[in-house]
């Protein structure tokens, strides 16, 4: 079965080229094909290091556990939390059908039934995918993007995802809301109140500490430390924690373009990759590589401080600045993980390994180009910041327990050793 996909880019739906996805049996794979207007484009650029802007077709195979997409367009594919709630939603529809009399769709969905399922409003980044005449839409009724006024509905029937107890309607209120973004935790698109996009972050059936609060917690941080982080504030709602997350790829109404750390470098996120080989990659594609480099080091220094050692290359990105070259995005999927062993998901060099240490990130100093002093002073600015994290905690909202549960990821011999050095 073959299916192809206009792929258009941006609020102004510029065509940039098209999809061409293949399934056969269990083999699924997909080739994408840039649209001459956009080869021909001054302003054109390519959209992934691995889709050079070049005629014909360029194929992607999908392999065990990876994407039948290239990395850019696998980015914007549903993950974990969404491809759950997708799949919920259609089994659900192919029982209604049954119970009407009518023909259902078939079982099994494939890659291309899963990233046709992201709403078209919410979707990640710039890249938008019309499939037969249209736009994906799959909100409840025509109804758009819900307001914070919504959340307590979503989170109830996020819930009930969780518990293998959903309705109908509790899928038709998830439909396109909680299926854009990637993570296995629950999660919505929503509006806040000033109107932006931004995504609410749900504390799930499983959590044994405060895991909500802990990530707005260490996005605010991370702003203390000088890092460029995704706004973030923590709500309730009927009595629950959510996280509100403004969205960092929509400026001002318009979409930008998004590509994880994973697809810049072309890398499988699952295997061990290294900071050093991020440098690398904004060496060569970034816009203002001295600039990032450093806020990068400076990044790696803040997950030390707190543990965050969930820093696997798609919890990494950039937005496209012009041309073929691309800046930072802002920190996101920042945790302090107290439960967890001291070994970071990205390494800071090959040499160091996972180890998540002073000394680790001490050694990569001259390959990022930056002084000792200039490191030492950073590591300072960073291990100050972090030291404000109970009393930042409780004013928001965290009880003395909640803050305990918390206390190794921000307690340890590195910000001693941080100390000491700085």
């Amino acid at each position: 079965m073959s299916r192809t996909v206009d792929v258009h880019i941006g609020e102004n739906a510029r065509l940039i080229g098209r999809l061409h996805y293949k399934r056969e049996g269990g083999r699924e794979s997909s080739a994408f094909e840039y649209a001459d207007d956009w080869l021909k484009d001054p302003e054109g650029f390519t959209i992934d290091p691995g889709l050079p802007r070049i005629a014909g077709p360029q194929f992607q195979r999908k392999t065990e556990g990876g994407s039948a997409f290239h990395g850019a367009i696998a980015d914007t594919e549903p993950d974990g939390w969404g491809r759950r709630v997708i799949s919920r939603d259609h089994a659900k529809r192919r029982q209604a059908q049954r119970r009407r009399g009518e023909e259902p769709p078939a079982a099994a969905l494939d890659a291309l039934d899963y990233l046709l399922a992201v709403d078209d409003f919410n979707r990640m980044g710039a890249l938008r995918f019309m499939h037969e005449g249209q736009f994906q839409r799959h909100v409840e009724e025509g109804r758009g993007t819900p307001p914070l006024i919504e959340l307590g509905r979503l989170l109830r029937a996020s819930r009930a995802v969780e518990t293998n107890t959903e309705t109908e309607a509790d899928l038709a209120c998830l439909r396109g809301r909680g299926t854009s973004l990637g993570g296995r935790r629950p999660k919505c698109s929503i509006i806040d109140d000033d109107g932006i996009l931004s995504i609410g972050k749900f504390p799930s059936v499983g959590d044994e500490r405060a895991v909500v609060a802990g990530e707005v917690l260490a996005l605010e941080l991370a702003a203390k430390a000088g890092i460029n982080a995704a706004r973030a504030k923590l709500i309730e709602s009927d009595g629950d924690p959510i996280a509100v997350i403004r969205r960092f790829d929509r400026v001002d109404g318009l979409r930008l373009d998004y590509m994880s750390a994973a697809s810049l470098l072309g890398a499988d996120p699952r295997e061990d990759h290294a900071y050093t080989e991020i440098v690398d990659a904004i060496r060569i594609h970034g816009a203002r590589p001295t600039e990032d480099i450093e806020e990068l080091w400076r990044r790696m220094a803040f997950s030390v401080m707190i543990n965050n050692v969930d820093d696997h290359l798609r919890n990494h990105g950039f937005l496209h600045a012009d041309r073929d070259f691309w800046i930072l995005s802002p920190a996101f999927d920042v945790n302090p993980f107290p439960d967890r062993d001291r070994e970071l998901k990205t390494w800071i060099s090959e040499d160091a390994g996972p180890e998540a240490t002073v000394d680790a990130l001490m050694s990569v100093v001259a390959y990022f180009g930056m002084t000792r002093d200039r490191a030492k002073a950073i590591l300072g600015e960073v291990e100050a910041a972090v030291s404000l994290w109970r009393d930042l905690g409780a004013s928001l909202g965290l009880s003395g327990p909640e803050l305990d549960a918390f206390a190794p990821a921000f307690e340890h011999r590195e910000r001693e050793a941080a100390r000491a050095l700085a």
